[in-house]
C-alpha cells in the first residue's frame, strides 16, 4: 500500500509503503530535478553515530534518486503540542538534548561553513523575491541592508559546531519508545553547515510556525 506523505521546500516526494505490518518511507530526489540524495545519506550516518533518531537506511539507489528509509511515524512535535499542550517542556527538553549532543561532538567533516558572508544575502532574500513582486527592485536598499548586517553578522557569529538549520518542530518527531536524545526524530537535515551554537536553538524557539511558551524558551535558553 502507498500513500503520499507531505513534501518539503524541494523537488522531493515521499511516499509511505506498507506491506502487512511492516512500513517504510521513500525519498524519491530525482537527479534530473537537481537533487542529490549524498549529502542526506553522510549527515544521516554522522548523526547515528552519536546516537541520535536519523532514520535508518534501509535500501537505496544513488544514482536513480531513490532511498527507502526507516518510518519514524507522524507524531511531529507541532502535532503532538497542539493535542497536549502540557507536553511541551518534555519534547523541547529532548530537542535541546539532541543540539546538547551535536554541539559536543567534533563538528561533522566536509561541511560548509554558515558564516556572515553566506548568511548576509540569504538575510537579504526579501529583496530579490518580496520586493521583486511587489514592489519596484531596489538594488541599492539591498546593498545597503547587506552593508549594515555583514558586520553585525560578523561579529557575532562564530562557526564551532554541526547545524541542522531546519530545526523546528515540523521537522522533529516524539519516540518516546527511545530514550535521552534519540527519543527525537530528525528530518530534513541534508543542508547541514557548521556554524554557530544559537542558530539551531533560536530556528525552534522563535519557530515561524507555532508560538513556544516564553517558559519553554526560558528553560531551554538556560
Amino acid at each position: 500500500e502507498r500513500t503520499v506523505l507531505a513534501g518539503d521546500a524541494s523537488n522531493r516526494r515521499y511516499d509511505r509503503l506498507r506491506r502487512g505490518g511492516e512500513s517504510a518511507v521513500l525519498m524519491d530526489a530525482p537527479p534530473e530535478k537537481g537533487e542529490d540524495v549524498r549529502p542526506f545519506l553522510s549527515v544521516a550516518a554522522y548523526l547515528s553515530g552519536l546516537g541520535l533518531s536519523a532514520p535508518r537506511v534501509l535500501a537505496q539507489d544513488q544514482e536513480a534518486g531513490f532511498l527507502l528509509i526507516e518510518d519514524l511515524g507522524d507524531d511531529l512535535f507541532a502535532r503532538v503540542t497542539a493535542r497536549d499542550p502540557g507536553a511541551e517542556m518534555t519534547l523541547y527538553a529532548a530537542a535541546t538534548d539532541v543540539l546538547a549532543t551535536l554541539h559536543d561532538a567534533s563538528p561533522m567533516p566536509g561541511l560548509a561553513r554558515y558564516d556572515a558572508v553566506t548568511m548576509t544575502p540569504l538575510a537579504g532574500l526579501a529583496y530579490d523575491w518580496y520586493l521583486a513582486e511587489s514592489l519596484d527592485r531596489n538594488d541599492a536598499a539591498k546593498a545597503a541592508f547587506c552593508g549594515a548586517f555583514a558586520p553585525l553578522l560578523q561579529a557575532e557569529t562564530s562557526c564551532t559546531v554541526t547545524i541542522l538549520r531546519d530545526y523546528h518542530a515540523e521537522n522533529l518527531l516524539w519516540l518516546p519508545g527511545r530514550d535521552g536524545a534519540a527519543r527525537v526524530g530528525l528530518l530534513d537535515f541534508q543542508d547541514a553547515m557548521v556554524g554557530d551554537p544559537a542558530y539551531d536553538l533560536v530556528s525552534m524557539l522563535m519557530d515561524a510556525r507555532r508560538d513556544v511558551s516564553a517558559e519553554v524558551e526560558d528553560a531551554m535558553i538556560a
